[in-house]
């Protein structure tokens, strides 16, 4: 009777722990930390196969995007979220205009490249907003080369077309790009197809109206303390066998104590609602940002949260709440928090926002290009 017991009793222990028994495809004995690799939760993301960490590592503040940053910094936090058993890594050549690729190569030495799943974007490129986006053919192509060699690689796990709503039309996304990021992973340059934007909606409609299967869909700041638009489209994405990244859980500084940087497109009355969340944090003596990636983390669909860490410490902090939760202070702001928002928000998005700036640059036509980076 007693051998009956044993497997339940070593489950609830084992849960109790956090400790998860399986260990994901990317572990390496003698590389990684076991004990915290087994801590963490892998999902399924969509159909590809990959099993990603419930916490994933965004690489824009490898760049000026978000202010300073610290090369050797960047490379202690990737080593120490690999070595952690955080699996997968974005960026883009846009961060930065091509800086995040190429810092982010330099912090991949030494790491073996089973280790991790790494997924970069085309189709998003210059400052100059007439530079700024080519969704043709023979740039997509240019670009995953350029890429590649950035970030000291033979090939990305995923490759993800890059703000689809500025595209001229969703054709060309369609009939030219897709098509494209097909034959790029054909050659063996990429393993899966991706896709990024804003508004979830067209998301959506290029995912059902692709010919070419699409893999991922990385949606951000739309499932977050101020805005819930993804959740609602989470049960079509998962029909299609869809795997979803939910990034930008603090809404691209919005949502932490430093504050957004000075091209955020979101509206005054967004950011004047956000200010007073952050200083009553700050006051408070608590961290906006830990608060919007508990939040996040809490809400079901995605399969991996993308959180931008350029330090250790933002590591340390955003590992702590994967695993810790909150503590009871902390509790108690997210609740005065979260009525500060329900109560006082009026709008919850800027969509269409950066990109009716960006078509009235583009014509000639006055409008704003803060957003332009």
């Amino acid at each position: 009777m007693l051998k009956k017991y044993i497997p339940l009793f070593l489950t609830t222990v084992f849960s109790r722990l956090k400790i998860n028994m399986a260990l994901p495809d990317t572990f390496i004995p003698g590389f990684h930390d076991e004990n915290e690799v087994r801590k963490l939760k892998y999902n399924d993301l969509g159909k590809t196969g990959l099993k990603v960490s419930e916490l994933s590592l965004g690489t824009g503040g490898f760049s000026y995007f978000y202010g300073d940053f610290d090369v050797d910094e960047c490379k202690k936090t990737v080593h120490q979220a690999v070595k952690r058993g955080i699996n997968l890594i974005d960026t883009a050549p846009w961060y930065g205009h091509g800086v995040s690729e190429e810092i982010l190569g330099k912090c991949l030495e030494g790491i073996p490249r089973k280790a991790y799943y790494l997924a970069t974007k085309v189709c998003r490129y210059e400052k100059d907003p007439k530079l700024m986006f080519d969704f043709s053919a023979s740039k997509t192509k240019k670009s995953i080369d350029d890429s590649l060699k950035r970030l000291g690689l033979d090939y990305v796990d995923i490759l993800q077309v890059h703000d689809i709503e500025f595209a001229p039309t969703v054709e060309t996304i369609l009939t030219e790009t897709l098509p494209t990021v097909e034959e790029i992973v054909k050659s063996g340059k990429a393993r899966f197809v991706g896709i990024t934007g804003y508004p979830v909606s067209t998301l959506l409609e290029c995912a059902e109206q692709s010919s070419v299967k699409i893999d991922t869909v990385l949606s951000y700041c739309r499932l977050t303390m101020i805005d819930n638009t993804l959740q609602s489209f989470i049960p079509k994405f998962k029909e299609n066998n869809i795997g979803i990244i939910n990034a930008a859980a603090n809404s691209m500084g919005l949502l932490s104590n430093f504050g957004p940087p000075q091209w955020h497109p979101a509206s005054q009355h967004i950011k004047d609602v956000c200010t007073e969340a952050r200083e009553y944090c700050k006051k408070n003596n608590v961290e906006l940002g830990k608060l919007a990636v508990y939040h996040s983390l809490q809400q079901d669909g995605p399969d991996t949260v993308l959180v931008g860490m350029n330090s250790t410490k933002l590591l340390d902090y955003n590992l702590n709440v994967l695993l810790e939760g909150l503590s009871e202070k902390e509790k108690e702001m997210y609740h005065h928090v979260m009525k500060i928002f329900t109560t006082e928000l009026k709008e919850s998005h800027w969509e269409n926002i950066e990109l009716e700036n960006y078509w009235k640059t583009i014509k000639g036509e006055s409008g704003s290009s803060g957003f332009f980076k």
